[in-house]
């Protein structure tokens, strides 16, 4: 499932409902600044017009007044032009920038549209005469386009201060969930003390109280646990090792050789075998009950170091550990040493169980403080090599493994953040099998 951050959708959110807004009322307010631009001209176009009326008509009764052009100074693409039109439809006065022809022929008094120009016909005058006054279309879109942008431009140029403003108002507005977030983080890895009073608002604070019910649950369930482990520990190590010693007793009661004492030898076998079972299931009951959640800071090589030690030789199949270090003198990781120590254990006696009996098996100290346990045996088939870490999975090599180990192993790389590769066959061979574990962030010395 793809990941998102609540902060920015709101953000999104909002600022596309304000953009959407500031669009439409552009729109809008285009839309009215260009009627209003309009309206106004289009008053001022009559207001010139009727005002003309008065000047042209003195002028076309002044003595030698003839129809002529009315040379106007500083006349441009801008400027008003306007036409005096007799009856007849003839031009008797214009001004320069004006066509010699009438701009329309409908005689109509108010407003028109001709080529170039938005044309107002004045009322006829007394002497048959009437007063066209045109303005330029390129200075009337000019104007309405300046006077939208004036309108719209300054709210687009406002947006990338909307957006900085709503992303700081959500961002403040989310902090008590940050807080939240960091808090709930925080449990795990051996903290499941319930989160302390915040100031939420009260959308979150039923949130708080389902997480501290959980932790509460959860904390007297692995208590729980871990006291049954121990409890069972207890309970079933000093039965079978009574059991144990009393075979061993009887062995020593029946002759050498006889048939007896083969079947001594068989109950001493399965007793020791259903003890190492036990072992294993009581170590997964700690390892799925949560035991390598602490956090404490120890040097791995010097477990490893008392593993190998004490699991080097082999003294019923002759099996040995071969250690090498590529790495420094000291690892120093975080995490619970006895449950490094459970997995380690559990790795390692995996590797001799399943391993080659003239082959060692190999630890080699990385240089990043990586742990890699090889041993030799048949290739195993992905297939295979994938449920490996479940409960009770066994490789298929006929020996009498229980199925734990690298469940056990898995389970505690989980809780400790730990990387467990598997892999099989080994690099350049067709044979073999290798374990991985990589710390986080492991402090080579």
């Amino acid at each position: 499932m793809k990941s998102w951050s609540l902060a920015t959708r709101i953000t999104s959110s909002v600022l596309m409902v304000v953009i959407l807004g500031l669009l439409i009322l552009s729109i809008a307010v285009g839309g009215f600044t260009r009627y209003e631009v309009t309206e106004r001209l289009d008053n001022s176009l009559q207001e010139v017009s009727e005002r003309l009326q008065t000047a042209v008509a003195i002028r076309l009764h002044e003595p030698g007044a003839a129809p002529s052009i009315a040379w106007l100074p500083e006349v441009g693409p801008r400027t008003l032009a306007y036409q005096v039109v007799d009856v007849a439809g003839h031009v008797v006065l214009r001004s320069q920038n004006a066509p010699p022809d009438a701009f329309v022929r409908n005689w109509r008094t108010g407003f028109a549209n001709v080529p170039h120009f938005r044309v107002y016909v004045a009322d006829l005058m007394a002497q048959k005469y009437r007063v066209l006054v045109g303005e330029p279309i390129f200075h009337r879109r000019e104007a309405v386009r300046r006077a939208m942008l004036i309108s719209v431009v300054p709210m687009l140029l406002f947006l990338p201060v909307i957006w900085w403003l709503v992303r700081l108002v959500v961002r403040r507005a989310l902090r008590p969930l940050d807080r939240l977030h960091d808090e709930m983080r925080a449990r795990g890895s051996g903290n499941l003390q319930p989160i302390p009073l915040l100031d939420l608002p009260d959308e979150l604070i039923s949130i708080q109280r389902a997480v501290n019910t959980l932790l509460t649950r959860l904390e007297a369930a692995l208590s729980t646990e871990r006291a049954f482990a121990a409890s069972a520990a207890h309970e079933l190590r000093n039965p079978l090792g009574a059991l144990l010693a009393q075979v061993q007793m009887l062995g020593r009661m029946v002759p050498d050789g006889s048939d007896a004492g083969r079947r001594v030898d068989i109950i001493a076998d399965r007793t020791r075998r259903l003890g190492r079972t036990v072992e294993k299931l009581l170590q997964f009951s700690r390892a799925s009950s949560g035991v390598a959640f602490r956090r404490d800071r120890f040097d791995l090589l010097t477990v490893l170091h008392v593993l190998v030690d004490d699991l080097g030789h082999n003294p019923r199949e002759g099996q040995r550990i071969v250690m090498v270090s590529d790495g420094g003198d000291h690892i120093f990781v975080h995490g619970d040493m006895d449950a490094t120590g459970i997995m380690l254990r559990n790795l390692l006696e995996n590797a001799l169980m399943h391993g080659g009996g003239d082959m060692p098996v190999q630890v080699a100290v990385l240089q990043d403080g990586g742990i890699d346990i090889t041993n030799d045996c048949p290739a195993m088939p992905p297939d295979m090599l994938a449920r490996l870490t479940s409960p009770f999975v066994r490789g298929g090599s006929g020996t009498h493994g229980s199925g734990l180990g690298l469940a056990i192993a898995n389970n505690i790389a989980t809780q400790m953040d730990v990387i467990l590769r598997l892999r099989s066959p080994l690099a350049g061979s067709d044979r073999g099998f290798g374990v991985c574990i990589t710390f986080p962030i492991p402090e080579v010395t």
